[in-house]
């Protein structure tokens, strides 16, 4: 399948060719057989849109979780498993399934998520061989289903310091598990208010009276369907959305689990009662625990971005069928796409999706090297923990955007049911805050910014890190972060000293790279100045934390998008010659200019943008719209989203 012909402009301009099942294949990449399977799975069960609807709120959780049982059949959703216990031993196949997934129905996904990525995830990477033998068998066909509770009601962020308490009885040889008051209840955790067997409780360990930090421990929440005694499980109700996932509240009232109910990957409690870890430092041991369960923040950002894909088929599709008003004097209306304003709402947008899709192919191999054993770095691992938070931030902020915009860019047809927007809207909004709220997420992308992912790097919170920093040269903050200082490498990537920003062309990828690095390294440097001046002058630390945060969170997201830009570079200049790399070509100039057209503020503010460079880089905008307009059909297209998914016929017809 191809767009229209080669069409030239009379400017010279030649519209590329698009191979639109060539660019499915560069964008399904290594995992193209996995992604099929879940399409495929996605069309047989296509009718759960539609009872989403229909189905009181009891009946719609039964039919997801049967939903959720037949796909792991398929092996779609145990691709992550080792293949000893019936998985795929395949990581980064796991994060594809699951990024896939996110083209239908999202309480099908997020139940997959809470099953297989969380729960599961948590037997696996901080179980133990017992746990393993014991659980994944009958975890990975969805036999035994389970929960990962971690977030209380009073503790959602701050991990380290939830409520609940497990006390070791060393006469018993047991846990005893309690909820310490209103505060330390588990909260919205899935698959506790109706199907879980088993829960993942993180705890406060005491052991001879002596507190080691949180700890993972396998309880029994139900038997035989019914709750176990000890065990009080509150259903959270109705929601914005999701209501397939069956969300509840548990307390635990003095509830006994044996000795190896603990996760002990890291940390273990001998009979006797005496704790051993082989990570000494209790912060850099709970970060290293928490850095185990990273898949699920790569799982929720790649399932952001096809959740904005999704939105943006559907408004380009009708954008290229509907008509409105007259242009000049001809009888017949004009497409909503052929309308400058509609490209700038629709066509950067879809710019930001190929974009993100790169980057989240970036991080996604990161993942699967690391928890491989690919890349033993534990500096790498800190790069990862870092990378996934961004990306996942910026994924998921990009989804509830677009989402948005898709939704008033098909008017009134838009808000009905029928469509897909409804349950977007409501079922992806909580992408931003699950698996880490996105602004707790970038403070600990800067963490990793301000201390160049030093060894100390688990052991530092935030005044840790403002002391860390303060005790450093900015100088060498600046240094840790640049190949060259800051100047000497933008000189070297365009020549012309202080002037080059007027003399490179817009069009120029290393123009582009130069201008969201000038502004990454330059945010830096001035939140290490500011942390440093506040110390110098013997303010709190926590004090001087707080006024800069906003500055540290802007710094975090001038890092992740320059990620991205390189990512999409990259990719494009990996592309062999052709339509296909001239089409992506103007996504990635789209992304890269309508970026910095978006903080041309801080651009002017810092001397990088003049008046009329800034009004170029706006009219230029407008052209690569125009340009990519032609091929706006075939570029959603290629996002390989079944027809079936879309479920608004009377918008993509």
């Amino acid at each position: 399948m191809t767009t229209d012909k080669t069409v030239t402009a009379p400017d010279g301009y030649v519209q590329p060719e698009l191979d639109v099942r060539a660019l499915t294949e560069v964008l399904d990449g290594e995992y193209a057989e996995i992604r099929d399977l879940v399409r495929t799975n996605l069309v047989t069960y296509a009718s759960v849109l539609e009872e989403a609807d229909g189905l009181g709120t009891d009946a719609y959780r039964e039919r997801v979780r049967e939903l959720v049982v037949e796909m792991a059949a398929t092996g779609q959703t145990g691709m992550g498993f080792p293949k000893r216990y019936g998985g795929g031993g395949d990581v980064g196949a796991s994060i594809a399934a699951f990024e896939t997934a996110a083209f239908g129905d999202l309480s099908v996904l997020v139940k997959t998520g809470v099953q297989f990525g969380l729960f599961g995830g948590a037997i696996l990477h901080l179980g133990t061989e017992r746990h393993h033998d014991a659980y994944l068998p009958d975890l990975i066909t969805g036999k035994l289903m389970g929960c990962f509770a971690m977030t209380e009601t009073g503790h959602g962020s701050n991990v380290q310091a939830l409520g609940t308490v497990a006390r070791y009885d060393d006469a018993a040889q047991e846990f005893v598990i309690t909820t310490e008051g209103d505060q330390a209840r588990k909260d919205y955790i899935g698959n506790a208010a109706r199907h879980g067997e088993l829960a993942v409780v993180f705890a406060q360990l005491e052991v001879g009276g002596k507190s080691e930090g949180v700890h993972a421990f396998v309880v029994p929440i139900r038997s035989g369907g019914e709750v176990v005694p000890g065990v009080d499980i509150e259903d959270d109700g109705r929601k914005m959305g999701l209501n397939g996932v069956d969300n509840g509240r548990i307390r635990f009232d003095g509830v006994r689990v044996p000795r190896d109910a603990l996760l002990n990957r890291f940390a273990d409690v001998t009979p006797e009662g005496i704790y051993k870890s082989t990570i000494d430092n209790p912060d850099r041991r709970f970060f290293t625990m928490l850095g185990t369960l990273v898949q699920g923040r790569v799982s929720v950002g790649g399932a952001g971005v096809n959740a904005a894909k999704v939105a943006l088929a559907v408004a380009t599709k009708y954008a290229l069928r509907r008509r409105q008003f007259a242009a000049g004097s001809q009888e017949k209306e004009q497409l909503l796409l052929d309308y400058g304003l509609h490209q700038r709402r629709l066509l950067p947008l879809v710019a930001r999706t190929y974009a993100l899709h790169f980057a989240q192919d970036v991080v996604r191999t990161q993942l699967h090297d690391v928890f491989s054993g690919v890349e033993d770095d534990p500096q790498a691992r800190r790069r990862l923990e870092a990378r996934a938070a961004g990306t996942k931030a910026l994924g998921t902020w990009h989804a509830t955007r677009t989402i948005q915009e898709c939704r008033e860019a098909c008017g009134g047809a838009g808000y009905l049911a029928v469509n897909r927007f409804a349950a977007l809207k409501a079922d992806s909004d909580i992408f931003t805050t699950f698996e880490g709220d996105n602004h707790v997420l970038l403070q600990l992308v800067a963490k990793g910014l301000l201390t160049d992912y030093a060894s100390e790097f688990e052991d530092l919170d935030q005044l840790g890190m403002v002391r860390y920093v303060t005790n450093l040269a900015v100088e060498t903050v600046i240094e840790k972060t640049s190949a060259h200082k800051l100047l000497e490498r933008v000189r070297d990537l365009l020549p012309g000293g202080d002037e080059w920003d007027q003399e490179a062309g817009l069009l120029d990828s290393e123009y582009q790279l130069a201008m969201v690095r000038y502004r990454e390294e330059h945010m830096l440097a001035g939140v290490a100045r500011r942390l440093k001046a506040g110390i110098d002058r013997k303010r709190d630390a926590g004090a001087v934390f707080s006024e800069v945060q906003d500055h540290v969170i802007a710094v975090a997201h001038a890092h992740i998008e320059r990620l991205v830009l390189e990512a999409f570079v990259e990719k494009t200049r990996t592309l062999p010659e052709g339509g296909n790399k001239v089409a992506l070509g103007l996504l990635c100039d789209l992304f890269a200019l309508s970026t910095i057209e978006a903080d041309r503020a801080w651009f002017m503010e810092h001397g990088r943008l003049t008046v009329q460079r800034s009004k170029a880089i706006t009219r230029e905008v407008n052209d690569l719209c125009r340009k990519v307009r032609p091929l706006a059909g075939g570029l959603v297209d290629a996002w390989g989203i079944p027809s079936a998914m879309l479920r608004a016929p009377d918008l993509v017809g």
